[in-house]
């Protein structure tokens, strides 16, 4: 299956997974706030690249919903944003890991549901915070899908086009 990874804002990616390992859901300890960690692949963008592996975190009812919900080997849509972050090694080396923090988790296929919009930033440690216009009226609903119909094909070709490496630009 081909990957569906974009971002379409400032820091809102979308992305398809498949997930790798169980939610694990830990909570803060000052409030008690659900927190839920997983491990996702995503697909390459051209077919000989390999997969990559990626840490999910939901926060909050998006927490429970992970563990509720989510079961590996299942492919899903999420919504959220990229960030980087420093972790230690065992051998003591800093190094830098990829995290996502989920805003809307998507199903995929026949009966799918999505989550309900959430802010994740409500529970996270303190960030800058940014904000949104307000939307001057709310997108319409999709239709619903007829019986038997197949999902959405998405265009998986790379963002930049393979080019030989002899290039015209004389710098």
């Amino acid at each position: 299956m081909g990957s569906t990874n974009g971002c379409l804002g400032v820091n809102h990616c979308l992305l398809e997974v498949e997930v790798l390992e169980a939610p694990q859901v830990r909570y803060t300890q000052d409030n008690q706030t659900p927190v839920a960690e997983m491990a996702v692949q995503i697909d390459g963008l051209r077919p000989d690249d390999p997969p990559g592996q990626l840490k999910v975190v939901g926060w909050g009812n998006l927490a429970q919903e992970l563990q509720n919900r989510v079961q590996v080997g299942q492919r899903l849509m999420l919504e959220g944003r990229l960030r980087m972050i420093t972790v230690t090694r065992q051998d003591g080396v800093k190094e830098k890991r990829a995290e996502f923090t989920l805003a809307r988790l998507h199903g995929m296929g026949p009966g799918a549901t999505s989550s309900p919009a959430v802010n994740p930033a409500a529970a996270t440690a303190p960030a800058p915070q940014r904000r949104a216009p307000a939307a001057a009226t709310p997108a319409p609903a999709a239709p619903a899908a007829p019986a038997g119909a197949q999902p959405p094909t998405w265009n998986t070709s790379p963002l930049v086009p393979d080019l030989p490496d002899d290039d015209d630009i004389p710098f």
